[in-house]
């Protein structure tokens, strides 16, 4: 099995003039705990967005265990296993998250079709659901309304409906950005502790989050890649520190 499961090639971006990223070739090794930092501007959330079929390169390929998936739209990398999050929530704020969770449940377990059923009626939805729940702390709120869950609730639940999609590749968005200091442990304790088998291609302001979570780290500045390594290399260069570390703690 190729060790690699996510790989761009000179991926490129243009909106007019600008280059939003140019010629980022990205590897992204199976089961991988993986940053992607850099200035605001970078292009790191474009990057995202061309992984995921949000947005189509002008030129480049993204490849998924090897396989072209440049052309595919969004839905259909869903279904191959490429699940992301967002900057911004997405979640619905008239359902709850067992809600929220047994869509994306019934969705992955092929019970669509039965979706307005009573939840009960689907052992596995059910059963996946308390699963869920549990491990990302929402169970005391499962039939509280999304629009009045904390706002790291809300984190924790977007990150929870993605893994009920079964992600091979897990593409965190700055899951911390908006969450008040004092959540911020539960929802690093959470992301630490995500299934092994998942690789994690996250992308965050907060370089706790990132050097404590991170294997390797990918530095995007001006749309390409600026350097990248373990995180302690990436921690010590001078050059990094010059161009984003120190602003990113200042």
């Amino acid at each position: 099995m190729n060790s690699i499961v996510l790989e761009t090639r000179g991926l490129v971006k243009r909106f007019g003039a600008f280059a939003a990223t140019d010629d980022v070739s990205l590897k992204v090794e199976r089961g991988a705990r993986q940053a992607l930092i850099g200035p605001n501007g970078a292009g790191k959330t474009t990057l995202i967005n061309l992984l995921t079929g949000v947005l189509e390169p002008t030129a480049g390929q993204v490849l998924l265990d090897g396989e072209d998936i440049t052309a595919l739209p969004s839905h259909r990398r869903v279904g191959r296993g490429l699940v992301r999050t967002f900057q911004v929530s997405q979640l619905f704020d008239a359902l709850t998250p067992l809600q929220t969770l047994a869509l994306a449940v019934s969705q992955q377990l092929g019970a669509g079709r039965r979706l307005w059923q009573p939840l009960g009626r689907d052992a596995r939805v059910a059963g996946r659901c308390d699963e869920l729940l549990a491990q990302f702390h929402l169970a005391d709120v499962a039939d509280v309304p999304v629009a009045h869950l904390a706002y790291g609730q809300r984190r924790q639940l977007e990150i929870a409906t993605a893994l009920a999609c079964e992600p091979r590749v897990l593409l965190l968005d700055e899951p911390a950005a908006g969450v008040p200091a004092g959540d911020r442990q539960q929802l690093f304790d959470i992301v630490a502790r995500l299934p092994a088998d998942v690789t994690v291609l996250l992308i965050e302001h907060d370089m706790d989050l990132v050097f404590n979570f991170a294997r390797t780290v990918t530095v995007l500045v001006a749309g390409a890649v600026f350097a990248e390594g373990d995180v302690r290399t990436i921690a010590s260069d001078p050059d990094v520190k010059a161009v984003y570390l120190g602003q990113a703690h200042g």
